[in-house]
């Protein structure tokens, strides 16, 4: 990663996440307790919290939507497979927008990984020696509109927006 370890901790980056979508319904897998959503769902009573240990979902958190989620110390206990279908499929199945906490070296996987996941590198941190990386992907801006995607480079651009067949 080129760019320099943020000066946060992780838990302000993920309590600013938070803070910034304030989510109705959130989804966390992985770790168990996280101190910046117990603060969270302390201001937000409202907030759904679904729970979910590192793994497949379960059936009945599998078939719901959610507004956010994040996977926080989770792909360090996972063989790869099972875990790019856990992203995978919370990515298109479950969430507009999702959040990965990890540690690279600890999982043996490369950036580029979960790049392919269309997740994009948000910050870095560093603490005694480890690293831990936050991925997040966000439907609504995860790819901006082509600048070629307008009435000048239509066939007929006098009819752009005027018929629909």
């Amino acid at each position: 990663m080129t760019h320099a370890p943020s000066s946060r901790t992780p838990q302000q980056a993920l309590a600013a996440l938070l803070d910034h979508h304030t989510p109705q319904r959130l989804l966390l897998v992985g770790a168990s307790q996280l101190p910046a959503v117990t603060a969270f769902q302390e201001a937000h009573p409202q907030t759904l919290l679904a729970h979910a240990p590192a793994g497949a979902l379960p059936a009945e958190l599998a078939a719901q939507r959610y507004d956010l989620a994040l996977v926080v110390d989770c792909l360090e206990h996972l063989p790869k497979r099972t875990a790019l279908e856990l992203l995978g499929g919370i990515r298109n199945l479950n969430a507009s927008r999702l959040a990965v906490l990890v540690d690279l070296a600890a999982c043996g996987w490369q950036e580029t990984e979960l790049f392919a996941l269309a997740l994009q590198a948000s910050e870095s941190f560093q603490r005694e020696g480890q690293t831990l990386t936050l991925f997040t992907y966000d439907l609504r801006d995860y790819k901006q509109v082509p600048d070629w995607l307008n009435a000048k480079f239509w066939a007929n651009p006098q009819n752009f927006g005027k018929y629909w067949w």
